[in-house]
């Protein structure tokens, strides 16, 4: 069944930089993001039903789907659907989980935003923003679908387009807990804000990497081997780390001389996400 069905892009994204500006009364950090989406991720499908189930029907092992953030942003947005909305939804996982590039999160939001239009919702794209901001802090970047400049918990945008590099993408199989990060009493907090339009990769730094490769050896010596081939960076709290290219080429061949004891892959980065030309295609079909 799951072949007949509408497939749509469930996409990747980095953060190119990642500065912790101060940490707020409530215990959440103020942040500064620069989130590059990228040309590549999971898919998901949807068939909408008169039951009211939310059905997974390719559980993830695991994660029980009540914990899915699928199954849960399915559930968020029940109420603003017909009383006897359902939906059975299929997943192609195809970004490793864990590795801090937005797999859960994208999820989300594109089960958010295809939902809202089979389901007939009819909410706009800062009440899915608002809605998916209850799921995560990197899901309202999902839902907006542009690379984007991001600030305060991560929720207020200005859109910056990027020139559209290309990106090899490795992952060591360390799995980092976000908020163990966050935590950490070492952690920098006190970065000077910058202005957006001031942004180079060269004058911003990810201020979680060095205290994830003190502790996570597998990911300093990822890191260490990409750097002697382009600038290269961790993407959020980890494992994840990237590097630049001016072209594919160079990307491709870097990843065949990744050590097999990582995993990586290539993709491009984009300024709008693929699922929002879907979506728009959708409308004009």
């Amino acid at each position: 069944m799951a072949s007949e069905l509408t497939w749509w892009p469930s996409v990747a994204k980095l953060n190119l930089f990642l500065h912790i500006t101060g940490r707020r009364e409530d215990g959440y950090h103020n942040l500064q993001s620069l989130f590059q989406l990228l040309d590549c991720g999971d898919r998901l499908a949807f068939e909408p039903t008169e039951d009211h189930q939310i059905a997974l029907m390719t559980p993830l092992v695991g994660v029980p789907d009540e914990d899915n953030l699928i199954v849960k942003a399915a559930r968020l947005l029940q109420p603003f659907a017909a009383d006897n909305a359902g939906c059975k939804i299929w997943l192609d996982k195809r970004l490793p989980m864990g590795g801090g590039i937005g797999g859960g999160s994208s999820n989300a939001a594109t089960t958010l935003l295809v939902l809202n239009s089979l389901w007939q919702c009819n909410l706009s794209l800062q009440q899915l923003e608002q809605l998916g901001l209850q799921l995560g802090a990197d899901v309202p970047v999902f839902v907006h679908g542009r690379t984007t400049f991001a600030s305060g918990v991560g929720e207020q945008f200005v859109d910056a387009p990027q020139p559209q590099h290309w990106f090899l993408v490795a992952t060591p199989g360390v799995h980092i807990a976000t908020a163990d990060i966050f935590r950490h009493l070492e952690l920098p907090r006190q970065t000077p804000v910058m202005n957006w339009q001031d942004y180079t990769f060269d004058n911003t730094t990810n201020d979680c990497q060095e205290l994830v490769c003190r502790y996570h050896p597998k990911v300093a010596k990822l890191l260490h081997w990409l750097l002697e081939y382009a600038p290269s960076r961790m993407t959020g709290t980890g494992s994840s780390v990237f590097a630049v290219f001016a072209d594919q080429s160079q990307a491709l061949k870097v990843l065949d001389a990744l050590p097999d004891e990582f995993m990586g892959f290539v993709a491009q980065g984009v300024n709008i996400s693929p699922l929002h030309s879907q979506l728009e295609q959708r409308k004009t079909d």
